[in-house]
C-alpha cells in the first residue's frame, strides 16, 4: 500500500459529477502535481484529501489509516492556499505559531519552532511584522511556514504561486521544492501551469474532466503523452493528420515517413493523429526530409520559431538563435528533418 492511497474517489454536486472514480497511490516523500485546466477536478480532489469537501464515494488513506470521514484537524495534513489566508490581526510569528497553540504545545517549544520556521523561509527578522507589511512572496513563505510548523504527514499546496509575478514565482517554486526535499514531506501540488509541474514534480497527474488522463514522471508525460488532450496541454507541439501505410510507415500530406512505434494494430488507410514536438524538428541541408515552404518566422530571443507549410498542414519548429546563421526568410523552400522516434501516434481522448 502507498503512503497516500486513494481508491474509487468520486465527488458529485447534485446531478453533476466533477470527479469520477479517481485512483492514485503516492509514496512517502514524493512530490506529486495535479496539472490541468480550470474545472478539471484537481482542487476538488485536494480539498477531499484535506477534509474540506466530503467524498461522495471512495476511500482516502494516509500511512495506512483511513481518513475519508475524518474532520480536517484529525488528518495530520497541512495546506497552503492560493490566497495565503494569513490572519491580518496577527504578526508573522503569531501566524506561524497558530497551529502549534491549537495543538497546545508549550511556550518554549512554540518559540523554538517559530524561530526554526523563520530561518527556513529566510525571514528571520520579520517575526513582529503584520501580513500587510509583507510582499506577496513573503506572505506566501509565511503561509508555507505555518503549514509545516506542525510537522504534518502531508503538505497540500493549492496553486500557491498563481497570484505572484513571474520572477518571484520561479524563485519561490525552487525554494518550495528544495524545502520539500530537505524535510522529506509528502506533497501534493495543484497547478494549471505546465512549467511549474514539469520543473517541480516527481510525478504529474494530468487531469481532464474529473479523471486522470495520464500519470507519470515529467519526462514520460512530456515525451510520451497518452492522448491528444495530454499532448496538447503539456508543452507545445504539432498535431498532424497522417494516413497509415503499414506498421512502420504513414503519410503526411501524401509524403511517406517512418514511425518508430504506435502503429501496431492500425489498419492501412486509417487516419491517425500524430504529435511532433517543435524542438525535435530541424531544417535539413540535404534532399532528405519533408519538403515545405517557410510561412512565418518569429524571433523569441534565444529561440527562433519557424512555421513551415507542407501542403495542407503546417509544422512549427524551434531552433536556437545562432549568431553565425540567419533564420530563413518567408517563402524559402526547406526540408524538415526529424527522427522516426520523434513521431508519436496518439490514442483517443
Amino acid at each position: 500500500m502507498s503512503f497516500i492511497d486513494i481508491t474509487g474517489l468520486k465527488k458529485a454536486f447534485g446531478p453533476v459529477t466533477v470527479v469520477h472514480d479517481f485512483d492514485l497511490g503516492i509514496e512517502k516523500g514524493e512530490f506529486v502535481s495535479f496539472l490541468g485546466p480550470s474545472g478539471c477536478g484537481k482542487t476538488t480532489i485536494l480539498r477531499m484529501i484535506a477534509g474540506f469537501e466530503a467524498a461522495s464515494a471512495g476511500r482516502i488513506a494516509i500511512d495506512g489509516r483511513e481518513v475519508t470521514r475524518l474532520p480536517p484537524a484529525k488528518r495530520d495534513v497541512g495546506m497552503v492556499f492560493q490566497s495565503y489566508a494569513l490572519f491580518p490581526n496577527m504578526t508573522v510569528g503569531e501566524n506561524i505559531a497558530f497551529g502549534l497553540r491549537i495543538a497546545k504545545k508549550s511556550a518554549a517549544e512554540i518559540r523554538e519552532r517559530v524561530a526554526e520556521m523563520l530561518a527556513i523561509i529566510k525571514l528571520p527578522d520579520l517575526a513582529d511584522r503584520y501580513p500587510w507589511q509583507l510582499s506577496g512572496g513573503q506572505q506566501q513563505r509565511v503561509a508555507l511556514a505555518r503549514a509545516i510548523a506542525v510537522r504534518p504527514q502531508v503538505l497540500l499546496l493549492d496553486e500557491p504561486l498563481s497570484a505572484l509575478d513571474a520572477k518571484i514565482r520561479v524563485s519561490l517554486r525552487e525554494e518550495i521544492r528544495a524545502l520539500q526535499r530537505d524535510l522529506g514531506i509528502t506533497t501534493i501540488f495543484v497547478t494549471h501551469d505546465q512549467e511549474e509541474a514539469l520543473s517541480m514534480s516527481d510525478r504529474i497527474v494530468v487531469m481532464n474532466e474529473g479523471r486522470a488522463a495520464q500519470v507519470g514522471t515529467p519526462f514520460e508525460v512530456y515525451t510520451w503523452p497518452k492522448n491528444r488532450f495530454v499532448a496538447s496541454f503539456v508543452g507545445t507541439l504539432n498535431l498532424l493528420d497522417g494516413v497509415v501505410v503499414d506498421e512502420g510507415r504513414l503519410t503526411l500530406d501524401g509524403r511517406e515517413v517512418t514511425v518508430g512505434r504506435g502503429l501496431a494494430g492500425r489498419r492501412a488507410g486509417e487516419t491517425v493523429t500524430v504529435a511532433l514536438r517543435p524542438e525535435a524538428v530541424t531544417l535539413g541541408a540535404t534532399a532528405t526530409g519533408l519538403p515545405g515552404t517557410v510561412e512565418a518566422v518569429s524571433f523569441l530571443g534565444a529561440v527562433v520559431r519557424v512555421k513551415v507549410r507542407l501542403d495542407t498542414q503546417v509544422v512549427t519548429l524551434d531552433a536556437f538563435n545562432q549568431t553565425t546563421q540567419r533564420p530563413p526568410e518567408p517563402g524559402t523552400a526547406v526540408r524538415l528533418v526529424f527522427g522516426a522516434e520523434d513521431l508519436l501516434v496518439l490514442g483517443e481522448g
